[in-house]
């Protein structure tokens, strides 16, 4: 299993290209299926995420071609001039959760759809029923059947619109829904809709395949169903999670970061709680601009909310980041019951973390010591190289495969703004402690 190694205590200082956004780009692509014409995306990233869905979506017909690369992703032409299969099956599924997400295209399209329950991050219980819920309200049957989800339509043919209420915000409820509810009969309304940038980017390229949207970004969204959808090219949004983590990267260094592509209206409340901290954050033509201050950080509290609030996906980083902050901080998870799994490795790096409950109070030290730690999902990964690239000494992070789902050439990006960072393959390892 492959392994990071840190020598910490480097500024760093240069240019980061920011690639597109995953949790964008996993819908977008699921969105191929609900067309037969050729659905081109760019800015995709290249991520074990991305392999993953590409694996699921070809044995249900889609067809890639890869027509070129640059620095923020790849371009890839999907073409599914008909479906060949309605079922995902476990063996791929089980390796990413939203894969669920090809349960509303295949439904509107093909009118059934059996799709094992999902896998993915053990970061806390995250049901599909909203997913369910949202579907019966527009027409269909649902069963759960030995571990698969099983939909169909109750006229054997197409959905029929109808008022979706979530009683709590789901991006990938939203998500599955707005892409079903586009070749329904009739006008469906999601109501409590999630509003994070990647549901706005999913509705944007809809809309450029022929679809009825109005609303997104807001609370709720109205979709007119269409007969059918058409080809379309769709650029992928700018990754607002690589953009903050390399924001908090700039300042746990003490360096200075531009990061070409970032956006800073996808991630206002994060970049105002990095302000806050003493960091510099400018907006320019060509991204953003972070800058360390000259002294040591501020600590200051925040607690995760869905969008427009500070995102759970930097919670973990924020916290590394607040383990070297002068003073207290007090960080508050309330999307993810178990989203603290990092705590006890960065404590073996020196950090003064207390948990109670859904709360951790950081009291922060002047330097954190590097040592072996493990990953435990994919935020918590990084977190950990953000301590290290801080720490003194040498850091080992093990179970870095996590990283690979989320994060398109982390240690190349990092060492080429200063970082003394190498992966270290297992075979690699074996060596190394033979010798």
């Amino acid at each position: 299993m492959d392994s990071i190694r840190i020598r910490g205590g480097n500024r760093l200082v240069g240019s980061i290209p920011i690639a597109g956004a995953k949790n964008a780009a996993l819908p977008l692509m699921a969105a191929a299926l609900l067309a037969d014409g050729p659905l081109t995306l760019s800015n995709l990233p290249n991520l074990a995420d991305i392999a993953s869905m590409r694996d699921l979506l070809a044995q249900h017909g889609v067809v890639f071609t890869d027509t070129g690369s640059g620095s923020t992703g790849s371009t890839v032409r999907m073409a599914t001039p008909e479906i060949t299969s309605t079922t995902a099956p476990y063996d791929l599924v089980r390796k990413m959760r939203a894969s669920v997400l090809v349960l509303g295209p295949l439904l509107a399209r093909c009118g059934v759809a059996k799709v094992s329950q999902p896998g993915g991050c053990a970061i806390g219980n995250r049901p599909v029923d909203l997913h369910l819920k949202g579907l019966q309200e527009l027409g269909a049957e649902v069963d759960l059947t030995g571990g698969y989800i099983e939909a169909r339509t109750r006229s054997g043919d197409r959905l029929t619109g109808g008022r979706v209420v979530f009683p709590v915000i789901s991006v990938g409820a939203t998500e599955n829904l707005m892409m079903a509810a586009t070749l329904a009969r009739g006008e469906t309304a999601l109501v409590n809709a999630a509003r994070e940038p990647e549901i706005v980017d999913l509705a944007e390229c809809l809309i450029a395949m022929g679809a009825k949207i109005e609303g997104h970004g807001g609370d709720t969204i109205h979709i007119q169903g269409v007969d059918a959808l058409e080809s379309a090219e769709h650029a992928v949004v700018a990754d607002r999670i690589e953009t903050g983590t390399y924001a908090i990267a700039a300042a746990i260094t003490g360096g200075e970061l531009e990061l070409v592509g970032a956006k800073a209206i996808h991630l206002e409340a994060a970049l105002d709680v990095l302000r806050s901290t003493g960091t510099t954050v400018e907006e320019h033509d060509a991204g953003l601009t972070v800058r360390a201050p000259d002294g040591r950080l501020r600590g200051v509290d925040v607690m995760t909310e869905p969008f427009p609030g500070f995102p759970t996906d930097l919670q973990a980083q924020f916290m590394a980041l607040m383990s070297v902050a002068e003073g207290a901080a007090m960080i508050t998870e309330t999307i993810f019951e178990n989203r603290f799994m990092h705590v006890p490795e960065l404590s073996r790096m020196g950090a003064n973390i207390t948990v109670h409950h859904a709360s951790a109070l950081l009291r922060g030290v002047p330097e954190l010591t590097g040592a072996p730690v493990m990953a435990t999902d994919l935020r918590a990964s990084v977190s950990l190289v953000l301590a290290g690239l801080a720490a003194s000494g040498e850091t080992l992070v093990n179970r870095v495969y996590h990283l690979d789902r989320g994060y398109d050439r982390l240690v190349g990006k990092l060492s080429a703004c200063g970082a003394v960072i190498e992966r270290i393959s297992s075979e690699t390892d074996v060596q190394e402690q033979v010798a």
